[in-house]
């Protein structure tokens, strides 16, 4: 195949999506399908210094466009470094946020609206999009409870990400109606996994979805 499938998790902090990225890689792996898996921010080591900027609590008085800047630039790097690369040679890229959570949390969450953000994915991004995005939307109130102890947690082991779950409610709701719109703005594209599941129950949903998707995109080696 000439080009890979690129497919984005995306939703609050605490919701559940990095622990259902990591469940997924290890399925396709176990499948045999070549995978490449990423974050952003974060992603690539000037990423990582940027990621650790904008999640660290300390940071202070940073301008909302600036914000959005280093998200796109932590992007970018991570598209030229990591992501185009491996879409390149046919491999299967699972990424964890991409420009959904830029127009969810700067569009939505700091009111800069969605269309700075889209005209920044043109440029910066070459307006490469996901063929798949997960979206998942647990009960709003558990789903930032579960992020802000999981980030005091790890705050008391010496890293601290926890600069967005720090903000107002009004700020997090913000986000959560931006996602939902960008889902019915996408309805091909988005898929939105809602309600408060159990892990497996909400891996083996996943696991399907993917599988249809790959095998429509013709990327299917190994199942």
């Amino acid at each position: 195949m000439s080009r890979g499938f690129f497919l984005t998790f995306e939703g609050l902090d605490g919701s559940g999506k990095s622990t259902q990225l990591r469940r997924l890689a290890a399925h396709l792996e176990a499948q045999g399908l070549r995978i490449t898996v990423t974050r952003q921010p974060g992603g690539t080591r000037i990423g990582d210094r940027i990621r650790a900027l904008l999640l660290d609590s300390r940071t202070e008085r940073l301008d909302a466009m600036a914000e959005l800047g280093l998200m796109f630039s932590d992007r970018a790097q991570c598209l030229g470094e990591v992501i185009r690369p491996a879409l390149g040679a046919g491999r299967i890229v699972l990424c964890d946020r991409y420009t959904d959570s830029t127009e969810a949390y700067q569009g939505g969450g700091r009111q800069l609206g969605s269309e700075p953000v889209l005209r920044m994915h043109q440029v910066m991004c070459g307006g490469l999009d996901p063929d798949l995005t997960i979206l998942l939307l647990a009960d709003f109130d558990r789903s930032l409870a579960r992020a802000r102890r999981r980030n005091s947690r790890a705050a008391g082991n010496g890293k601290d990400e926890g600069r967005f779950e720090g903000e107002n409610l009004p700020f997090h709701r913000r986000v959560f109606e931006k996602y939902q719109e960008i889902a019915a703005r996408e309805p091909d594209r988005v898929v939105t996994i809602q309600g408060d599941r159990s892990i497996e129950q909400i891996h083996q949903q996943i696991v399907g979805l993917v599988k249809e998707r790959l095998q429509d995109a013709a990327v299917s080696a190994g199942y």
